[in-house]
């Protein structure tokens, strides 16, 4: 599999299927993509490197439990920066992951996904 870390700067390199990237920078001048492709695009992984730390603002598998979460994390954590993140506590897999890289849980946001509560994560370094 192929990693591509995308940010504003090298824009044409956003895999054509995933053209609604472009969005994201046009609102977020921090953004940036790590996406694993073969043919097409396995994942990604969208997160704003803002001063210090990073945070991580979505990050999606096409394809379930074959290891596409596990390489972008780790192409992620080459930044070697402070990661925060929310994710809902009903997202067993997604939590499973961050806790393989040593994240924490630090507080509960109430209802914070649609009356679901969401969990605040954060890997120090």
């Amino acid at each position: 599999m192929k990693i591509i870390v995308v940010d504003k700067n090298n824009l044409d390199d956003i895999p054509s299927d995933f053209n609604s990237a472009l969005e994201s920078f046009k609102v977020n001048p921090y953004a940036k993509y790590i996406f694993c492709i073969e043919d097409k695009t396995l994942g990604y992984l969208y997160y704003s490197k803002i001063y210090d730390r990073i945070e991580i603002n979505n990050i999606e598998a096409f394809i379930k439990r074959k290891g596409i979460g596990t390489l972008m994390m780790e192409e992620l954590l080459k930044e070697k920066l402070p990661i925060t993140l929310e994710v809902s506590k009903e997202n067993k897999a997604a939590i499973e992951l961050y806790k393989k890289f040593n994240f924490n849980e630090v507080a509960i946001r109430k209802g914070y996904y649609n009356g679901v509560d969401g969990i605040l994560m954060e890997r120090v370094i």
